[in-house]
């Protein structure tokens, strides 16, 4: 009898046990991937590159604020663990702010150093050297698509895009006001997310002119982030901007669309942030929207007023699944948000920075799928 007694709890057991597997595997959540013990205090990450599930690359800065102004920092993802990548010959201070690749053999790196002078690593396909920068230009970002890399700078204060033509790299046109991100098609499909005077910006490069939208007029508002998904489907995502409130008051996030016809607005589970990324699904089509320092209104007469929004949103085709990043020990929430989708398959990458103790802050990676 008890010997019957037991085996019917086991069973029981077993299967609570498969009911919570089966849930936890309908319901998968974004979960946290720790840094490598090497990286020091006062770490920080700007952006990623995956090129498949035993594959990616992150760039940041090291030891910011305790040996100022830091150390380029590069990890790589080898299927188990994020590990510390050697430079060789970069004994520099400063920090890598982008990576791209338009393959696996052929990536690129763009940072800058403690003088303010632009510095381009590449990517062989097995070791990073540093290479020589366009002359005169400083390098925010490089990307990558359609076979093609392109570099986002200015010169002498003025916006500077350039395109890598297998030997060097060449001026291109750039659209009125500034331009913050890109998503390239082919070298004559281009879309630049951006700002004017006149309010937040895309434009869209046919290999001869920029056409360009102002997609929301409110004053400071500006997009950083493109995706294009057809020509009937495009979005862009960045910050609305506002006029007058209280000081300390948050920023609206703001996420446009183009159905073929026109922009529009789209409606979001949150009311204030950074849309920080757009990133697709193993398709093409939307899948993330990352917003940083996500809020919403809390209930009436709540103090604070705000409470906690959701730093992911999945778009399912029709309608956004909110997600939070998980907690970590001795960290607060993310700063930075920075989405990078592994090819072949539905899993995502987010690297960024997160608060620490006492006003530090620290590296944070995290990964859903």
């Amino acid at each position: 009898m008890a010997r019957r007694l037991l085996v019917a709890v086991l069973a029981a057991a077993m299967t609570i046990m498969t009911i919570l597997a089966s849930a936890a595997a309908e319901n998968p959540s974004w979960q946290h991937v720790p840094v490598p013990a090497q990286v020091r205090p006062q770490a920080g990450l700007n952006e990623a590159v995956a090129f498949g599930p035993d594959r990616a690359w992150a760039v940041g800065a090291d030891a910011v604020g305790r040996e100022a102004p830091g150390f380029p920092l590069m990890l790589r993802w080898d299927g188990t663990a994020w590990q510390r990548q050697s430079l060789p010959g970069a004994g520099w201070q400063g920090e890598l702010l982008s990576i791209a690749a338009a393959s696996p053999a052929s990536a690129w790196a763009v940072g800058r150093d403690s003088a303010g002078g632009a510095r381009l690593l590449r990517l062989n396909g097995t070791t990073w050297s540093e290479t020589r920068p366009p002359r005169g230009v400083v390098l925010t970002k490089v990307v990558a698509g359609g076979g093609e890399t392109w570099l986002i700078g200015s010169r002498d204060g003025a916006q500077a895009l350039l395109r890598w033509d297998g030997r060097g790299w060449q001026d291109v046109p750039v659209p009125p006001g500034a331009v913050y991100g890109l998503h390239i098609l082919a070298a004559d499909d281009v879309w630049a997310a951006g700002a004017t005077n006149s309010g937040a910006a895309v434009s869209h490069w046919n290999g001869q002119t920029w056409q360009q939208t102002i997609v929301n007029g409110f004053p400071r508002s500006a997009v950083g982030s493109v995706l294009a998904v057809s020509p009937t489907e495009v979005w862009a995502g960045g910050t609305e901007g506002f006029v007058g409130g209280p000081v300390g008051r948050p920023i609206p996030p703001l996420l446009v669309r183009w159905d073929g016809q026109a922009w529009s607005r789209v409606t979001l589970p949150t009311d204030f942030g950074s849309i920080t990324s757009l990133t697709p699904s193993a398709s093409g089509a939307l899948a993330w929207v990352s917003v940083a320092r996500s809020q919403k209104w809390g209930p009436p007469g709540s103090y604070p007023p705000f409470v906690p929004g959701p730093d992911f949103l999945a778009w399912n085709g029709q309608s956004f699944t909110e997600h939070s990043e998980p907690a970590v020990p001795g960290e607060g929430d993310s700063s930075v948000l920075r989405l990078a989708a592994v090819p072949g398959s539905e899993a995502v990458w987010s690297v960024g920075r997160a608060d620490g103790p006492e006003g530090t802050f620290a590296p944070r990676i995290l990964r859903f799928g």
